[in-house]
């Protein structure tokens, strides 16, 4: 790749929180084929091993949170982490224009960060289903401890949360599949400066002035991608203070 080609890619993402996602989606997929091959009658017939199969579901059950928690080591997935926590003018904007996705001159209409709104809200859901499941999972797999009353309730949130989470994975999977960009950037770890601008203008903004305020090595260029704050609130407004990102969308 000559230098003009290095020029157009932008670092997404690490290695590490690369390993984290696909870990992790791995064992999510996992878990829901377990379970749906032991609750749905149509797919439990076929199983011959149920009990092998309810094993591989409880133990990846469990070790689910194990790459987030390792995670936490790596700095640039702990900047993910505050960035995804953080909601910002712009994403209630963005939940709330029907035309959030459109391109003008290149360029996507909104501000939009290193993730969008509705990145934040399914990393929400993932990490709150995941809480919620390990919570009844536990209860249901040791009921020893627990009343009729805990472990019919744990039961019945557990099997109805497991058709939430499939819709929401099925979502997550389709809107990913129709992103060729999206998917270049989790495999490889880059996106093509031109798909930035159209999805995450803000963010690729940050990214660009970071890598030609000096990061030549790509230690320094990892660093920049760390160190960007691209979804600070009190810059999103361009620059017109906190005050002004505390209004409401549609407010001068």
């Amino acid at each position: 790749m000559n230098r003009r080609d290095a020029s157009r890619w932008l670092v997404r993402f690490t290695r590490a929180e690369r390993s984290i996602h696909h870990v992790t989606a791995l064992l999510m997929l996992v878990c829901l084929l377990t379970a749906a091959l032991l609750y749905l009658p149509m797919l439990s017939t076929l199983v011959g091993r149920r009990e092998m199969v309810k094993t591989v579901h409880v133990w990846c059950g469990f070790a689910l949170p194990v790459p987030i928690l390792l995670g936490l080591l790596s700095r640039a997935f702990r900047a993910d982490l505050r960035r995804l926590n953080r909601f910002v003018i712009w994403d209630w904007e963005w939940l709330r224009r029907s035309d959030r996705r459109a391109v003008r001159d290149g360029r996507g209409i909104l501000p939009v960060g290193k993730f969008n709104a509705g990145q934040k809200l399914n990393a929400a859901f993932t990490a709150g289903a995941i809480l919620i499941m390990l919570g009844t999972g536990e209860i249901m797999t040791f009921p020893g401890p627990w009343g009729d009353r805990w472990r019919t309730g744990a039961t019945f949130v557990h099997d109805w949360l497991f058709l939430i989470i499939v819709v929401v994975t099925a979502g997550h999977l389709w809107e990913a599949s129709r992103d060729r960009g999206a998917l270049t950037g989790m495999l490889t770890g880059r996106v093509d400066a031109d798909w930035a601008a159209r999805h995450h203008a803000r963010w690729a903004d940050t990214m660009s002035r970071s890598r030609d305020a000096g990061g030549k090595s790509p230690g320094d260029r990892q660093d920049a991608q760390v160190s960007a704050v691209d979804d600070d609130p009190g810059d999103a407004a361009g620059g017109r203070g906190p005050e002004f990102a505390k209004r409401r969308p549609g407010m001068s």
